[in-house]
C-alpha cells in the first residue's frame, strides 16, 4: 500500500519520459493526474484533497477554501516557477509548503521570448495567414540587430534573453533590485532605472513576477514614454501589462507591437487582444519544450518528496 498520495495536475508532467511518476512510485507515492475531460480540475480537487499528501499543481488557483480541505496535504509543488496562483499565506496557515521549479524551463522560455521579438518585429503570423488565405503581403518591419533591448527583471530568464540577443549585437539595459555583475561584464549590460529602460528600449522583455508593485507596471503613462517603432514582449504573468491601455497604444500606433505568451484570462478568448493585426498572443507555452516537461517534472516531483521525508524543501517559497 502507498505511504503517500501525490495529485497531478500540471498538464505535460511526465510526457518527455516516466523518470518522475517512476521517482515518486518508488518513494511509496501513489500519482493520480486530473485531467480536464474529467470535469473542472477545481471542482476534481475539492473532492482529492482531502486524504492528499501533495500536489504537482499546474496553472490552477489554490484559495484558502480549496487548501483548507486538505487535512493531510503537506505541499503544493509548482509545476513551474510563479505562484501567484497560490494563496501562500492560506498555505502558511495549514502548514502546507508551497515549492517552485527554478531553471527548469529557463532556456525554453527565453527561447521563446526571442522568437516573439523575431515574430512581431517581422510580421510573420499576419505574413503567413495571408499566405494561406492566397493574399499575400509584406508589410514593413524593424529589424533587431543592433537595436536596444530592455530587460524588466534580471533573473535567471531575462539573462537568457539577453545572452541570446548579444548574438544580434544588442545593446542590453536591465531594470532589477538586485545587479549580477558577472552577467554585467558578460553581457556588457547596464542596469538602469525603469524610466530610462522604457524610454530608450527597442525591445522590451518582461521577466518579473507578478506582485502588488509589478501589477499593471505598464499603462497608459508607460505607452506614451516608449518608442513608437518598440515591441514589448511578456512571458512572465498576466497583469503586469494593463492590457486595456496596450490594446489603446497597438491601436493609436503609440508602440509597434506586442506579443504575449502571459495574459490576465488564460485563454483570452473574446479579449480585444486577440482582434489587434500588431498583437501576437500565445497560451503561455514558455515551458512547452520536451526538455523543459523533462526537467520541470522531475524537479518538481524531487520537491514533494523533499517535503514528505524531511519537511524542508530548497525551493520553498514559505
Amino acid at each position: 500500500m502507498a505511504k503517500y498520495k501525490v495529485i497531478v495536475t500540471a498538464r505535460s508532467f511526465g510526457k518527455t519520459d516516466s523518470k518522475a511518476r517512476e521517482l515518486l512510485e518508488e518513494d511509496g507515492c501513489s500519482v493520480i493526474k486530473l485531467e480536464e475531460a474529467g470535469g473542472p480540475i477545481y471542482e476534481q480537487l475539492k473532492n482529492e484533497l482531502p486524504d492528499a499528501d501533495a500536489v504537482i499543481a499546474g496553472l490552477d488557483d489554490y484559495d484558502e477554501r480549496l487548501l483548507a480541505r486538505g487535512g493531510k496535504l503537506k505541499v503544493i509543488s509548482r509545476y513551474g516557477v510563479g505562484y501567484d496562483r497560490v494563496d501562500v499565506g492560506a498555505a502558511s496557515k495549514f502548514g502546507i509548503k508551497v515549492t517552485v521549479t527554478p531553471g527548469a524551463n529557463g532556456d525554453s522560455v527565453a527561447d521563446l521570448a526571442v522568437g516573439l521579438m523575431l515574430a512581431a518585429a517581422r510580421n510573420i503570423p499576419l505574413m503567413d495567414a495571408a499566405m494561406r488565405a492566397e493574399a499575400q503581403k509584406r508589410p514593413q518591419g524593424v529589424e533587431m540587430f543592433e537595436k536596444t533591448l530592455g530587460v524588466v527583471g534580471a533573473g535567471r530568464i531575462g539573462q537568457g534573453v539577453a545572452r541570446r540577443c548579444r548574438g544580434f549585437g544588442m545593446k542590453i539595459l536591465c531594470y532589477d533590485v538586485y545587479q549580477n555583475e558577472a552577467f554585467k561584464d558578460e553581457c556588457r549590460a547596464e542596469y538602469v532605472s525603469f524610466e530610462r529602460l522604457i524610454r530608450e528600449s527597442d525591445f522590451i522583455t518582461i521577466h518579473s513576477p507578478l506582485t502588488e508593485e509589478t501589477k499593471n507596471m505598464f499603462g497608459e503613462r508607460e505607452f506614451a514614454v516608449m518608442k513608437r517603432d518598440a515591441i514589448i514582449v511578456n512571458t512572465a504573468r498576466g497583469g503586469i501589462i494593463d492590457e486595456r491601455a496596450l490594446c489603446a497604444a497597438l491601436r493609436g500606433g503609440a508602440i509597434r507591437g506586442a506579443a504575449l505568451d502571459a495574459t490576465v484570462s488564460e485563454p483570452p478568448y473574446g479579449e480585444e487582444i486577440l482582434t489587434l493585426p500588431n498583437c501576437i498572443v500565445t497560451p503561455h507555452a514558455g515551458a512547452a519544450t520536451k526538455e523543459a516537461s523533462a526537467k520541470m517534472s522531475l524537479m518538481s516531483a524531487r520537491n514533494v518528496l523533499d517535503v514528505l521525508t524531511t519537511g524542508e524543501c530548497k525551493y520553498a517559497v514559505n
